[in-house]
This record gives C-alpha cells, structure tokens and sequence, in this order.
C-alpha cells in the first residue's frame, strides 16, 4: 500500500474522462433526433439506423480490442482508439449530411470506444493496487453510469441553446485533453506476438456478437417477430467460438479469447450482474424518458433534469463505495445496492399517471440510482478481482462486452416491455369503461389505431370523457409493467451477489 500512496491519481482522471465521453455518446443525441433530422436533411429511421450501428460496432469489436492490448500494448491501444475516436467526433461534428454523421459517429467512434473501453479498465488494474485500484475501478464505472445519466440533459442543452455539433466539439475537447496528458499514463510492454493473433476467432466474435445485437435491436422494431431467430442464430455462432477457443488453446495456439477465464466464478457472474445494472439503468432512462416527453410533454432539459437525482445517486454512493470497503465485504454492499435499487423501485411504480408532479419521481429516482452506484462501482473490481494479470486484458473486455450488451438490451426489452404494458392497459381500460362495445377480436385487430390515438391526450378528452380516465390506466399499467420488470432484474442481480467470492488470500 505504501507504493500506492506515492502514485499519482492523474492517469485515473484521464482514463475516467475517457470513460465518461464514450459513455455520453451514447445517450446525449438521443434528444437531438428532430434536429438532426431537419440539419441533415433526412429522415428519422437514418438517424436511428445511425445510432444501431454505432451500438453494434462498438458492442461486436469490443474482445478484438481487448486482445490487440497484449499484442502492441494497452497504451497504445487505448491511443490508438482515441485518436480514431477524435476523428470522428471531428467527422460528426462538421457531418454535412448522414452518410458523413455514420462514418463519423456509427464506424470511426465505434471503433475508437471498442478499443478504448477495455484498455481503460486494464490500465486501472495495471497501474493501482489494493484499495487504490478499487477506488480508480469504482470511479471509472461510476464516470461512465453518471455520463450515460445525464447524457439526454448534456443533449438538451447543447441542442437547446447551441447545436447538437457541440456536443461532438465537446467529445473533441476531451480527446485532445487525453493527448495533451498521455504521457502520465505508463507504457506496457507487448506479451504476445502479431503473428499469433487469432483471425478467425475474431470473425466469429464479431459476426456473432453483431448478429446477437441486432436480434436484440430488432425487440424494439417492426422485425420483432425475427428477434428470438436472430438471438438463437447468434448463441449458435457465438457457440461454435466457444468451442473453436477451446480447441485453439489446446493445440497451444494462443486464442482471441482465453475462455478457461470464465471458469472463475466472480468473472462469470460479476459480469452477468454488470449486465443486468447496465439494463436495469439504461431500460429505466428510457422508460423515464418516454413517459415524460410523451406523456407529460416535457422537453430535453426539464427531461435531462429530471433524471438528475437519479444521477446525483449514482455518483454519491460510487464515491462512498470504495470507503465502505474498509468495514465490509463487497458483496455486501453489491448487494445492498440492489436492495436500494428495488427500494427504489418500489417508490417509483405507482408515480406514473397524467397526473404525475415531477418532485414525486425524486426520491425513488435518487435511491434507484443511490443503488446503482454501489453496484456498478464495485461490480467491475469483483468481477476482476481474482483474474491473474497476463488475463486481464481479456477479462476486462469480456466484462466491458456484457456491460455493452447490457445497455443494448436494456433500451429494447425496456422498450418491448413498455408497448406490452401499454397494450394491456389499453384492454383493461376497454373493459372497465366500455365493456360491451369493443370486442377482444376487434380489440386485437385495431389495438395500433387505439394507441395512437391515446397517444394525444389533449384531442382524445376533447372526444371523449372517459378518454383521460383510459389513458390514465394505460400509462399507469405500462409504467408499473416496467417498473415490476426491473425490479426483478434487481431481485436475479442480488441473488447472483449471494454466489460471489471475495478475494483469494
């Protein structure tokens, strides 16, 4: 501990900066569609086209980036990504139309986040110890948790009172700030040779993981109905990558991905838990969302902050978290954590009406969040905490890859589950106010029509009395349905916490 006291926390302020900006590009132009839209003269579908494709690049290339740190080294790596993810935030930001914003944003910063995010948790690991390295693996996390939180309210302004493009000049900014430091990041030296890098692993990593993505996407589109082909598709090809690891090793090859690793139990299950928090935060952030600008009609700033709590949560407790350590065991306050998260949870699912005072959403969006950062913040340090050094390039971009995929499915089940709870407010609604007008046939057959035309509170009350009543029940139960879904997530992620080991001695 000694020697760590004399380390310099400056290479952590760099990784953590990193962190935190590829972590708000995912979230901060989400509020920014309709001027995208109009500044690019295209069409909505573009930009979300645009938006699957960064999350299937960066999600499909994060192993090979992790793999590519023992071959030219995790510095390298990590400035390899940056200087890619520079360019494109620079191509993004003066993107005169969508093909230029996809190159930019979907495939140079996608590429540079996937060679990045790995990099930044074997850098932490590399360069502290003990407790210190604790702290940097909590810090890092939670940078990345709170850039993700407050990501539509960094949208909202920037769009609001400047252009979405500064929102990349911002991304830029921090990039050049990595550079101008990059010399307080130590150097690593290479542990494997170029000519053992393992080609067709990475083509089966990387198809399987972006077939896997795009099954998960396709929850949220009109091509559901292919989801669980696409999914099972994947597990298959991601099977046989398995299998191909396995046997590649074996024969004393050196693999893409050293899959003895997931026989430890904390990598395995630590990162099934960074899985189910980053669903859990990213499926909430949408769901909040949606409600407030679509049903109480809010704009990008009033919705950015009302997400605040949520965020001021995430980041007091990943702060406090590492100090906790000193009077209790991690899985502790894992689990501790998602007990607030269900707390939490549990105050947030009855607040959804048309009635909804934007004050009562706070103290459950603080505890939710509260609980969050303690999970989030000393999930990461669990699930690498027995890994051998000469594994933890991989096993970081093995954890970095379930966190990805995490926020993948969190935006599409979340999004499924809401449009389910929807449609099951929508009938209950039907038999509660008219009971004999409107058959289940005719209900099944019109159930589109009906929600779209819930969808504008204002003309439907104009029509109708009972119209505000049956929205009413339908934000109601759609709200509650997704609440009571992850606050299972939470209750699956605090039984996992219950199989976690603490460190070898």
């Amino acid at each position: 501990m000694n020697e760590n006291k004399n380390k310099s926390w400056f290479p952590l302020i760099i990784i953590a900066c990193a962190s935190f900006v590829i972590a708000l590009d995912s979230t901060f132009m989400n509020v920014a569609i309709s001027s995208l839209v109009v500044d690019l003269n295209t069409e909505i579908g573009t930009i979300q086209t645009i938006i699957t494709f960064y999350t299937l690049i960066t999600a499909s290339l994060m192993l090979v980036g992790a793999k590519l740190q023992d071959i030219i080294g995790q510095k390298k790596v990590f400035l390899i990504g940056a200087a890619i993810y520079g360019v494109g935030t620079l191509t993004a930001a003066l993107s005169p139309n969508a093909p230029a914003l996809f190159i930019g944003w979907s495939l140079l910063e996608g590429i540079g986040g996937a060679l990045m995010t790995p990099a930044t948790l074997s850098i932490v690991s590399r360069t502290y110890s003990g407790r210190d390295r604790t702290v940097g693996l909590a810090i890092v996390s939670a940078m990345a948790g709170i850039a993700a939180a407050i990501g539509p309210l960094f949208g909202g302004v920037v769009t609001t009172f400047l252009s979405w493009r500064f929102g990349f000049a911002v991304e830029l900014l921090v990039i050049i700030f990595i550079f101008i430091f990059a010399n307080k990041i130590k150097e690593s030296k290479p542990i494997s040779a170029k000519n053992t890098f393992d080609k067709l692993g990475a083509v089966l990593s990387v198809v399987g993981l972006i077939i896997l993505v795009t099954g998960i996407l396709a929850l949220k589109s009109e091509y559901i109905a292919y989801s669980p082909i696409i999914i099972v598709l994947a597990i298959i090809i991601l099977a046989v990558f398995y299998i191909y690891e396995t046997k590649r090793k074996s024969k004393g090859n050196e693999p893409l991905l050293d899959v003895s690793i997931m026989k430890d139990r904390n990598l395995t299950v630590g990162s099934i838990i960074r899985l189910l928090a980053s669903l859990a935060l990213a499926g909430a952030l949408f769901a909040v969302s949606v409600f407030l600008q679509t049903v109480l009609k809010t704009d990008a700033m009033i919705t950015g902050l009302t997400l605040v709590p949520l965020t001021l949560g995430l980041l007091a407790f990943s702060i406090i978290s590492p100090r906790l350590t000193k009077y209790t065991s991690h899985k502790k306050i894992i689990g501790t954590g998602f007990i607030l998260s269900i707390i939490g949870m549990l105050l947030l699912r009855f607040q959804f009406t048309l009635d909804t005072e934007l004050l009562t959403l706070l103290p459950g969006m603080f505890i939710f969040g509260a609980g969050l950062g303690l999970v989030i913040a000393l999930g990461i340090d669990m699930a690498l905490i027995n890994i051998k050094k000469e594994n933890q390039a991989e096993a970081s971009g093995f954890v970095s890859t379930s966190s990805n995929l995490g926020i993948s499915m969190g935006t599409a089940i979340i999004g499924t589950i809401l449009i389910v709870g929807a449609f099951g407010g929508l009938h209950n609604a039907i038999d509660q106010y008219y009971p004999d007008m409107i058959s289940d046939e005719d209900f099944r057959n019109n159930a589109g029509e009906y929600l779209n035309k819930v969808g504008n509170v204002n003309e439907s009350v104009k029509n109708n009395p009972n119209a505000e009543n049956i929205v009413n029940i339908v934000v109601f139960d759609a709200m509650k349905l997704v609440m009571n879904v992850i606050m299972l997530i939470m209750i699956i992620g605090l039984g996992l916490t219950f199989t976690l080991r603490e460190k070898h001695t």
